[in-house]
């Protein structure tokens, strides 16, 4: 797996080589006196977002990766479904068209679970029934980046490593009140207190990136529950990179949704050996 690693965190960390070949002193309180109080200091309200996600059951999700590397700029979508309970997902990740103008990739399937980044359609001479499986700590940064979507519930574990916040006011998300909140959280501190399999690839992001400091945007409901939520990470390339700078954004939405997340069985994941890029 350590080729694997290589060629595919590397391709994301070049600008994805492989694709191209306000603070509001009011507006936060909604009216009620506890909902003031947790305006007045949202760290705290931040840093159980994702245990109110386990709550809130499953949903579907987008991603947006941004990357910009030597002047040039890349965006990775990806869209699909995540189950919060027992921390599984799918996502359906499009690559950037090549230089051509003409979308020569095929999308790549990706199912995310604790400690596990499996991809289907990953080329580099794997089969096309075939899975790739990665460990997520192994990856320099956790797979916050190097699958071009950041798993929904490793975003909002960054945020229990918030350090501070402030409310920018109350606004509107696809027809949904949200609170606007912009902070930074630490991946370090983050990582203490995250479950298992996400505190082994938030430890691991915290060493892998330029710095363990993520300012975040973040957009929650009247629940409490993340409708949007904005990463901005520093990641370490190679020499001739420097540090690539890359914006990942995820929105959550139609809470309850049907979230069927099968991981495949050993005899379905590749063991060969991954090309090189």
């Amino acid at each position: 797996m350590t080729q694997q690693r290589r060629g595919w965190s590397g391709a994301v960390a070049a600008g994805v080589a492989v694709c191209l070949g306000c603070f509001c002193a009011s507006g936060c309180s909604g009216g009620a006196a506890a909902d003031d109080a947790r305006s007045s200091d949202p760290v705290p309200l931040l840093r159980e977002a994702g245990r109110t996600l386990e709550e809130a059951g499953t949903s579907k999700a987008t991603t947006s990766m941004e990357m910009a590397t030597g002047g040039t700029r890349v965006t990775i979508r990806g869209q699909g479904v995540y189950d919060y309970g027992r921390r599984l997902g799918r996502l359906k990740v499009t690559l950037p068209q090549d230089p051509a103008g003409t979308n020569e990739h095929r999308p790549i399937i990706e199912l995310l679970a604790p400690g596990a980044l499996f991809m289907k359609n990953r080329g580099a001479g794997v089969p096309a029934d075939k899975w790739v499986r990665v460990d997520t700590a192994g990856l320099s940064d956790g797979n916050l980046v190097t699958g071009g979507a950041t798993d929904p519930f490793t975003a909002a574990a960054v945020l229990r490593g918030t350090r501070t916040a402030v409310c920018l006011g109350r606004t509107e998300l696809a027809g949904t009140e949200v609170r606007h909140y912009r902070g930074t959280a630490d991946l370090r501190f983050a990582a203490k207190g995250a479950p298992p399999g996400v505190r082994q690839s938030l430890a691991a992001a915290a060493k892998g990136f330029a710095s363990a400091e993520v300012p975040f945007d973040v957009y929650l409901d009247d629940e409490g529950r993340i409708r949007k939520i904005r990463h901005r990470f520093g990641f370490v390339g190679g020499a001739d990179t420097g540090t690539v700078a890359v914006a990942s954004t995820t929105l959550l939405y139609d809470f309850g949704a049907a979230a069927d997340v099968r991981l495949p069985a050993s005899k379905d994941i590749y063991a060969g050996r991954i090309a090189e890029h």
